[in-house]
């Protein structure tokens, strides 16, 4: 046998290359002749376009009595009009490879649409007889009607959907719509019909209070020849949008056990309203709340998770509600995790401790460098795709914030000191004004929690 050697030729390593200055896309805004508002944003390469519409149909214009009936309305659309049955129009969509989606949430109706360039001309046009003309068949929406209450029982069954309903019950006034579910309950959604729905969408849907927001690779599109056969056929009157009510929180410190007899672990969710988007602390209290409990290497990770062991994971996060006009409005600020159940007060107890301890001593410089990096160097990542860039122009929007809000926002977090994000968390979860939701054994968790003193404890049955 040959003695001879095998050499291989290795390709030098690949060097990184220089980073190229990033910003969060500007879009180019402007209306159509029906009154509706569009934001466009070219973006090269993107060749699946991503269309937001937001509509002007918030959760507080529901009849009382029928909360529910804006989430039925946002998936009836889709389920037939005046051309096509629900089956053609799925089928439609499907030629077109389109995704379809639609939700209710406070502010109004969001609809989602994704489609490849080559068929926006086509996609659109079901989208827009979707908007000018549903069909809202009765046996369609008896459909979604019973879908909706088969979901409320698994719901109510999931630790942190219960959690999430019983702090907006506490935090806000009876009267308010954000005291009770986005989607309604049992008793409201089983009193939807189709005349219900038609009439929601009659009073509350039309061009001259929608946006549309419209991502991709626009290269070679004649997008206002296409806005104006599709989208730009759709029409109504010019009501002006609805007035935003005030909102109202009472966060007097409290605890609320939803007794869960038998459960193993406890599902937290801390929380309390706060300042939204508007607040020129807002990027303060990002940058803080993120360094409190955004990641896996966050305080509340550090010591609940890494030293203690008793969760896999707890989050603070920031969520806005709802804004207005004015530039008021209001967001959920909060804490979420489960612990098991022996370890309920144990917990808590360190919890409030990581709280006054960042009060006391303040965050590092070098959480504040990582949190930065994090929410900041990565954000190219993060808006890789059209979907994420039109999800964010169209809350923008539908938060009454300028079109050049989210670059100004990564530009504020980068400038934010540590001095300043520590004080923000802080005022966003002061130790004494934070209402707590437990969800699991009151059996075994009550007396523990008694005795921790963060205020009154009630019980209610799960």
């Amino acid at each position: 046998m040959s003695d001879a050697v095998v050499t291989m030729d290795l390709h030098p390593q690949p060097a990184a290359g220089q980073p190229k200055p990033w910003a969060f896309p500007a879009p180019d805004r402007g209306a159509l002749g029906n009154g509706l508002t569009v934001l466009r944003c070219h973006r090269p390469g993107q060749q699946v376009v991503a269309v937001d519409i937001s509509l002007g149909a918030p959760l507080d214009a529901e009849p009382e009595g029928l909360d529910g009936v804006a989430t039925i309305m946002a998936r009836a659309l889709s389920e037939g009009t005046d051309k096509h049955s629900a089956e053609e129009f799925a089928a439609e969509l499907e030629r077109c490879g389109a995704t379809l989606d639609a939700h209710a949430d406070h502010p109004g109706v969001r609809i989602a649409l994704e489609v490849p360039v080559s068929r926006l001309h086509k996609a659109l046009g079901l989208l827009a007889e979707a908007l000018r003309a549903p069909a809202f068949a009765d046996h369609e929406v008896e459909r979604l009607v019973r879908n909706r209450l088969d979901e409320i029982p698994h719901e109510k069954a999931n630790p942190a959907r219960r959690a999430a309903k019983e702090l907006s019950k506490e935090l806000f006034p009876a009267a308010s719509r954000m005291s009770r579910p986005r989607q309604g309950t049992e008793e409201t959604v089983a009193q939807i019909d189709a005349a219900a729905v038609r009439a929601f969408y009659e009073a509350h849907v039309r061009p001259a209070t929608a946006t549309a927001v419209i991502v991709g690779d626009l290269a070679g599109v004649d997008l206002d020849t296409v806005l104006a056969d599709t989208l730009g056929a759709w029409t109504g009157d010019s009501a002006a949008p609805r007035p935003v009510p005030a909102i109202t929180a009472d966060d007097t410190g409290r605890v609320v056990i939803v007794d869960r007899p038998g459960a193993v672990q406890t599902q937290l969710l801390i929380g309390r309203i706060g300042p939204d988007r508007h607040d020129r602390q807002w990027p303060a209290q990002v940058l803080g709340t993120y360094c409190l409990g955004g990641t896996l290497t966050s305080r509340l990770d550090r010591v609940l998770r890494e030293e203690k062991g008793y969760t896999y994971g707890v989050r603070a996060f920031t969520q806005v509600l709802r804004s207005a006009p004015d530039a008021s409005g209001a967001a959920m600020l909060a804490i979420s995790g489960s612990v098991d159940t022996p370890n309920t007060g144990p917990a808590l107890r360190d919890l409030w401790q990581v709280l006054r301890t960042l009060a006391a001593e303040g965050l590092t410089d070098a959480e504040r460098d990582a949190a930065v990096q994090n929410l900041v160097g990565v954000a190219p990542l993060k808006y890789e795709t059209a979907a994420s860039v039109a999800g964010t122009l169209a809350d923008q929007v539908e938060q009454f914030l300028p079109d050049d809000f989210q670059a100004r926002l990564y530009a504020g977090l980068a400038e934010t000191g540590t001095v300043e994000a520590t004080a923000a968390a802080v005022s966003a979860f002061p130790v004494d004004r934070l209402v707590t939701v437990l969800v699991g054994d009151a059996s075994q968790i009550e007396e523990p929690v008694r005795e921790l003193g963060i205020g009154q404890v009630t019980v209610v049955a799960g």
